[in-house]
């Protein structure tokens, strides 16, 4: 290859690298973020476990602390998004589902594997989803559960009467779940004029207008009422 050629090439390729790393400062100005914090309940007190149930392996877990989904509303799609294959779990440990409160994009996947040396048999009665598994131990895999409906998705185990998880299945891409102290950050939204909402329980659904500006860092607090 002779020295011109080579010098063509070099001049394409960093003009290549140029052209990415301008287009990806761009979208990262162009991006919105969005972030605050939810007032969340007080925990409430353990379920009383059946005492038929103390002769069974296993320590009982506490349920988990509360916390909240936050998620944009009447934001666009993006045209060149695939829909969801997303896979994840929701265990059994402890006679507790972990996590007790999950959101998952419409289409996705749960399985729900048992990590108790016991039987479990996870169901809901939800409209949006309707199922039952069946009885299986640690080492059975039963099918995992596509939630191919938006809507609040209650978890339940026919055996332990007193567990209690949450699946939300949202129909956008923008969402994320706040931590124990309702501390929450949404990130890589579109610009424009939306609704924020924030997801307590099934009575309890805060939401906020937003304006959103390109490349802006917004901070929305939802107090508690």
């Amino acid at each position: 290859m002779n020295l011109f050629l080579k010098s063509q090439l070099k001049q394409a390729a960093a003009f290549t690298a140029g052209l990415v790393v301008a287009t990806c400062t761009v979208a990262a100005q162009v991006a919105v973020t969005v972030e605050g914090t939810v007032a969340l309940p007080q925990p409430v007190a353990p379920a009383k476990v059946n005492q038929r149930y103390a002769g069974q392996a296993g320590s009982f877990l506490p349920p988990e602390p509360p916390t909240a989904i936050v998620y944009l509303e009447g934001a666009p799609v993006p045209a060149d998004e695939k829909p969801s294959t997303n896979v994840v779990q929701v265990v059994q440990k402890g006679m507790q589902f972990g996590p007790g409160l999950l959101a998952v994009r419409k289409g996705t996947r749960v399985e729900f594997p048992n990590g108790d040396d016991f039987y479990h048999n996870v169901f809901s009665y939800s409209k949006s989803k309707r199922f039952d598994l069946g009885r299986f131990l640690k080492d059975e895999k039963p099918p995992a559960v596509t939630f191919d409906q938006p809507g609040v998705v209650k978890l339940y185990c026919e055996i332990h009467e007193h567990m209690r998880g949450t699946v939300v299945v949202l129909d956008t891409p923008y969402f994320v779940k706040t931590d124990t102290n309702g501390v929450y950050r949404l990130s890589g939204l579109p610009a424009g004029q939306f609704k924020l909402k924030a997801w307590l329980d099934e009575k309890r659904v805060l939401e906020q207008p937003v304006d959103l500006k390109p490349g802006a860092i917004l901070r929305v607090n939802f107090p508690g009422s």
